[in-house]
C-alpha cells in the first residue's frame, strides 16, 4: 500500500498520473529507498531505461562503462533519439544539482560528453548540442567551482569538434561573460584560483575556435564581446603575483592567456584588427601599464609576431592614432607610447612601401612637429619624447632597402623649415628634423656617392650646411659624415691634426666616385668652406674639418687631387682675405688648411707634397704656432693675445704646389689654371651658370685675364715659401702657357691691388643688385640695356639688308668684270 500510495498521492488526474507514478517508480533513488524492483521500468521509452542504466546505485562507482556502450551503439543506430537523450540527461543533471548530487552530475556530463564525441558526424548533432549546451551552462551557473571547471572542460571538448551542419540560432553570450569571469577569479586558495582562471581562458579559447570558424554564429568580433575577451586576457598577462609553480610543464594563467591572445590575433582578419587593439589600448589606459612600459612592448610585440603579416601596418597606424588622442598627456605617457612604437614599428617596416611607409613617416614628423609647436622649451622629459620618436623613425628606416631610405631622407628634407625664418621655434624644429634625417642616414649602407647624394637631396643639404645656426650646421655636418663614411673612419678623423691618423682606413675611388667628385665635389667644397667662414667656435669648425677629411679620405686620388688642393687654398684665402673674421678664426682655417695638405699627401701617396707640407709645419712651429691644429684644441682657452697674421711665407702656395704635381709626374693644369674656391659661390658646375653670374663674369674678363676674387701669392710669396729656392722662379715662369707679345701685353695690363678690389666690389654690387631686387627695379635696370641692343640688332639688319642688294646688283651686271675676291668678299674682310 505504501508503494501504490507513493506512486497515488499528488491528486493527478488518470493520464498524468500515470506518468507520475512510471517516473516515480523508474527513479533509482526511489527503487532503492521503497525497494521496488522496476516493476514498472518497462513501461519507460527504451532510451530512457539505457539512460538510467548508466548511472550506478553508488555514485562513487563512476559511469557504468558497458551499459554506457549501449546506450552509444543505441544513439548511432536511433540518431533520431539523440535530442530526446540529452534532453533527459539535461533535467537527471539538474535535479542532482538541485539536491547536491554532484556525483552524479559529474556521470551525466560525463555521459554527454561521450555521446557528442561518438555522434558528432550525426546531422542531427545540432539538437543534442542545445541540450549539451544548456546542460553546460546549468554547471556554470552553479556556484562549485568543480562543475564550473567540469563543464569549462565539456566545453572545450565540443569546441574542438568540426560541425558539418551549420547553426544559425545558437549563442555565446553567456558563455562568454561567464569564462571572463572566471578569467578574473580571486579565490583565497592560489591553487583553486588558478584553476578557475584557467578553466575561463581555456572556455574563452573555446568560444573563439567556435565562432570564428563559422560565420553563421554569432560575430564574436563585436565591441561588446571583444571588450570581455581581451582584456580578460590581459588581466590575466599582467598578473605577476601569482605563485610560480614548481613543475615547468604545467601551464599557468599568464602563459595560457598569452596563448589565446596570439591566436586571436592570427585569426583575425584586417577589418577585425582593430576590434581587437581598441580595447587592448583601453585596458593599458585604464590600468595605467604605459609607465613602465615594460608589459606594453610584451604586449605588441606579441600582437605583431602572432599577425598576419599584410595587416601589420594597421596596428602601427593604430598606436600612432592613439599617440594623438594623448597629445594633452604627460610627456612620459606620450614618451612610453613613443618607446613601445619604435619597438614594433620594425615589423612592419618590411610589408609597408611606397606610399604606406611614407605615410608612417609624415605621421611621425608630425608627431615631431607638434611636440616643438606646443613648448616654448624643451624639457628633459619632452626631449626624451622627441627621441623615442626619432628613434622610431630610425628602426622604421632601417627596415627599408636603401633606396627607399634615401626616398625618405628626402621626404624629411622636405619638411624642414626654411633657412630665413629664424626664430627660436623655427630652429628648434629644424634641429630636431634634421636629427631625424641623421638617424635614417646613420642606417644607410652606403656604396656609391651618386645613389647617396641624388642632386634632389643634395642641393637643399649644402643649402642648410650654410645655415647660421650652429646646432643646424653641426647636425647637417653629422649627415654628411653618416654618408660618406664608408670605411668607418669618422672617429679616426674626428680632431684636426698633422699627425698621422692611426688605423686609418681607405681604398682608391671607383670610377663612379671620380665621375661623383667632378660633378658635385665643387658643390660641397664650396658649402663646407662657407660653413667654416660662418662661426668660429672649435666644435662647428671641427665637425666641418670631419667632413672634409672624410670627402677627402673617400675620393681623393691622382685624377681629383688637384681639385681638394684648390679647396684647401680656398680654405687659406678666406683666413686671408675675409674681413669680418675674428683673429682665432683665421688661425683656426689656417690650421685647418695645412692638417688637410698633410691628410691630402699621405692618402694620395704624392711624398713631394707630403714634404712640402712638412716644410710649412716646421717653420710655423718655429714662427706661428697659432697656425698650427694646437690651437682648436677643446680644452684650450681662447687666447687674449694679438696673433700675427701678416704670414705670407707661411702660407700654402699654389705654384709650389703645383710644382710638387709635376715633379710626381701628375697633371698640374687644373691647378694651375683653376681657381681656389671662395665664399658664397654656389655654382653647380654640372649646370650652366647663372646668366647674372655669368655677366659678372664676362665683365671680369673684359678687363682682366685673371680672376679677381684670387688671392695672388705670386707678388711676395715664391721666393719666401719654405722649401721653395728663389732659383724655381724661372721654373715657375715655364708653367705658364706661353709667352707671346699678347701675353706680355695681359700682364702689363693688369689692373693695381686698389683697381681690383674696385671691380670686385662693383661685381659684388651687381650681383647683390640682380639677387635681391625685386622685378620691377630689375625692370628699370634693364630697360636702357634692352634699347642698345634693340638698337644694335636693327643696324645690323639694316646693313646685311643693304648688302645683299647690293651682291644682286652687281650678280646683274655682267659687263662689268671683277676679281674673284672682290666678288666674293666685302672690302671689309680681304687686305
Amino acid at each position: 500500500m505504501a508503494l501504490i500510495s507513493c506512486c497515488f498521492d499528488s491528486g493527478f488526474e488518470l493520464p498524468e498520473l500515470f506518468d507520475t507514478f512510471v517516473q516515480k517508480c523508474t527513479d533509482p533513488g526511489f527503487s532503492i529507498m521503497w525497494g521496488c524492483c522496476g516493476c514498472c521500468s518497462a513501461l519507460r521509452p527504451r532510451y530512457k531505461r539505457l539512460v538510467d542504466n548508466i548511472f550506478p546505485v553508488n555514485p562513487e562507482d563512476g559511469l557504468v562503462k558497458s551499459n554506457m556502450e549501449k546506450l552509444t551503439f543505441y544513439s548511432l543506430s536511433s540518431p533520431d533519439k539523440l535530442d530526446r537523450i540529452g534532453e533527459y540527461l539535461y533535467q537527471k543533471a539538474s535535479k542532482d544539482i538541485n539536491r547536491k548530487r554532484y556525483r552524479f552530475v559529474e556521470i551525466a556530463m560525463e555521459a554527454m560528453d561521450i555521446l557528442l564525441q561518438a555522434c558528432h558526424a550525426q546531422t542531427t548533432l545540432n539538437l543534442f548540442v542545445e541540450s549539451f549546451l544548456r546542460m553546460v551552462q546549468k554547471l556554470l551557473e552553479d556556484s562549485n567551482p568543480t562543475l564550473q571547471i567540469l563543464a569549462t572542460n565539456s566545453f572545450v571538448k565540443f569546441a574542438n569538434i568540426n560541425e558539418d551542419t551549420p547553426s544559425y540560432h545558437r549563442r555565446y553570450d553567456f558563455f562568454i561573460s561567464k569564462f571572463s569571469s572566471m578569467c578574473h577569479g580571486n579565490n583565497d586558495n592560489t591553487e583553486l584560483r588558478d584553476n578557475i582562471r584557467l578553466a575561463g581562458i581555456k572556455g574563452l579559447q573555446g568560444v573563439i575556435r567556435k565562432t570564428v570558424s563559422d560565420d553563421l554564429v554569432e560575430n564574436i568580433w563585436e565591441k561588446q564581446h571583444m571588450e570581455k575577451i581581451v582584456p580578460s586576457l590581459l588581466f590575466n598577462m599582467q598578473s605577476g603575483d601569482l605563485t610560480p609553480v614548481e613543475d615547468a610543464t604545467q601551464v599557468t594563467p599568464p602563459a595560457l592567456a598569452e596563448e589565446v591572445l596570439r591566436e586571436l590575433v592570427g585569426r583575425a582578419s584586417f577589418g577585425h584588427i582593430r576590434s581587437v587593439l581598441k580595447p587592448l589600448l583601453t585596458h593599458l589606459d585604464r590600468h595605467e601599464l604605459w609607465v613602465p612600459n615594460t608589459f606594453a612592448i610584451h604586449t605588441f610585440r606579441i600582437v605583431m609576431i602572432s599577425i598576419q603579416p599584410q595587416y601589420s601596418y594597421t596596428v602601427v597606424e593604430t598606436l600612432m592614432q592613439h599617440l594623438d588622442n594623448n597629445f594633452k598627456s604627460s610627456p612620459k605617457t606620450r614618451t612610453s607610447l613613443a618607446v613601445v612604437l619604435s619597438k614594433i614599428i620594425a615589423i612592419a617596416a618590411g610589408e609597408s612601401v611606397g606610399p604606406s611607409a611614407l605615410d608612417i613617416i609624415n605621421n611621425l614628423l608630425t608627431h615631431l612637429k607638434t611636440s616643438v609647436g606646443t613648448t616654448t622649451e624643451i624639457t628633459p622629459e619632452e626631449s626624451q619624447y622627441q627621441e623615442a620618436l626619432i628613434n622610431a623613425l630610425g628602426e622604421f628606416a632601417n627596415h627599408h632597402p636603401d633606396y627607399q631610405k634615401i626616398e625618405i631622407m628626402l621626404f624629411i628634407m622636405n619638411t624642414v623649415p626654411d633657412l630665413t625664418k629664424k626664430s627660436k621655434g623655427d630652429q628648434m624644429l629644424q634641429n630636431i628634423l634634421l636629427k631625424s634625417l641623421l638617424k635614417v642616414g646613420t642606417q644607410y649602407n652606403t656604396v656609391s656617392f651618386e645613389k647617396a647624394f641624388p642632386a634632389s637631396f643634395l642641393q637643399p643639404l649644402l643649402k642648410m650646411a650654410r645655415a647660421p645656426h650652429d646646432p643646424t650646421r653641426i647636425i647637417v655636418m653629422k649627415i654628411f659624415q653618416a654618408l660618406l663614411d664608408r670605411h668607418q673612419n669618422e672617429k679616426v678623423l674626428s680632431t684636426v691634426s698633422v699627425k698621422p691618423y692611426a688605423a686609418l682606413s681607405q681604398e682608391p675611388p671607383s670610377r663612379s666616385d671620380i665621375i661623383f667628385t667632378h660633378k658635385y665635389g665643387a658643390n660641397i667644397m664650396q658649402a663646407l668652406i662657407d660653413s667654416m667662414a660662418l662661426s668660429d667656435k672649435v666644435d662647428s669648425l671641427t665637425s666641418s674639418y670631419n667632413t672634409a677629411a672624410l670627402l677627402l679620405v673617400e675620393m681623393a686620388c691622382g685624377e681629383t687631387v688637384q681639385e681638394f688642393l684648390l679647396f684647401i687654398l680656398g680654405i687659406q684665402q678666406v683666413a686671408v682675405t675675409a674681413e669680418d673674421l675674428s683673429e682665432l678664426h683665421k688661425c683656426c682655417l689656417h690650421a685647418i688648411a695645412i692638417a688637410l695638405l698633410t691628410l691630402a699627401a699621405r692618402v694620395t701617396g704624392i711624398t713631394n707634397l707630403l714634404e712640402y707640407a712638412q716644410t710649412i709645419i716646421e717653420a710655423r712651429k718655429e714662427d706661428a704656432g697659432h697656425f698650427l691644429p694646437s690651437i682648436m684644441e677643446p680644452n684650450k682657452k681662447p687666447s687674449t693675445t694679438k696673433f700675427n697674421l701678416n704670414l705670407p711665407h707661411l702660407s700654402i702656395d699654389k705654384i709650389a704646389l703645383a710644382e710638387c704635381l709635376q715633379n710626381a709626374g701628375m697633371d698640374f693644369n687644373r691647378l694651375q689654371s683653376g681657381v681656389p674656391y671662395t665664399l658664397n659661390q654656389k655654382d653647380n658646375p654640372s649646370h650652366r651658370h647663372s646668366w647674372v653670374e655669368s655677366v659678372s663674369n664676362q665683365m671680369t674678363q673684359r678687363n682682366s685675364s685673371t680672376d679677381l676674387t684670387t688671392y695672388n701669392g705670386d707678388n711676395d710669396s715664391i721666393s719666401s715659401s719654405p722649401g721653395v729656392a728663389k732659383a724655381s722662379i724661372s721654373n715657375s715662369k715655364a708653367l705658364a702657357p706661353e709667352y707671346t707679345v699678347d701675353a706680355m701685353k695681359r700682364y702689363l695690363a693688369e689692373p693695381s691691388e686698389a683697381m681690383k678690389k674696385e671691380m670686385q666690389e662693383k661685381q659684388k654690387q651687381i650681383v647683390r643688385a640682380f639677387r635681391e631686387s625685386n622685378f620691377e627695379e630689375l625692370m628699370k635696370r634693364t630697360e636702357p640695356k634692352h634699347d642698345v641692343l634693340q638698337n644694335r640688332l636693327n643696324d645690323l639688319f639694316s646693313s646685311l639688308a643693304l648688302d645683299n642688294k647690293a651682291m644682286q646688283n652687281v650678280n646683274n651686271n655682267n659687263n662689268q668684270d671683277k676679281p674673284i675676291y672682290e666678288t666674293y668678299f666685302p672690302e671689309l674682310f680681304y687686305y
